[in-house]
């Protein structure tokens, strides 16, 4: 089982989250990017860019956070954050 969790934050306080759940047998990279998306479509957001600093944060520490120089869109919140809780 794959677990992600998400969370929308503002001034330090968390606005939304969402755990995306997948048992299905794929890479660990495409569990990432499907659950992105369910997130994106969940919290009707556009999909955010992987900055390098991102791609690297999430390899050391399965995490990672989507500010507004991730996002084309104005955002109404500071950033997005996800995290790989669950992997098998």
């Amino acid at each position: 089982m794959f677990r992600l969790w998400a969370k929308e934050w503002k001034n330090n306080r968390m606005l939304k989250d969402i755990t995306i759940e997948n048992s299905q047998e794929d890479t660990r990279t495409h569990k990432v990017f499907q659950a992105l998306d369910e997130v994106c479509y969940a919290f009707d957001l556009e999909k955010p860019i992987w900055l390098e600093s991102n791609i690297e944060e999430f390899k050391r520490h399965a995490k990672t956070r989507f500010g507004q120089d991730s996002f084309i869109e104005r955002i109404g919140f500071d950033y997005l954050e996800i995290q790989v809780i669950e992997e098998e």
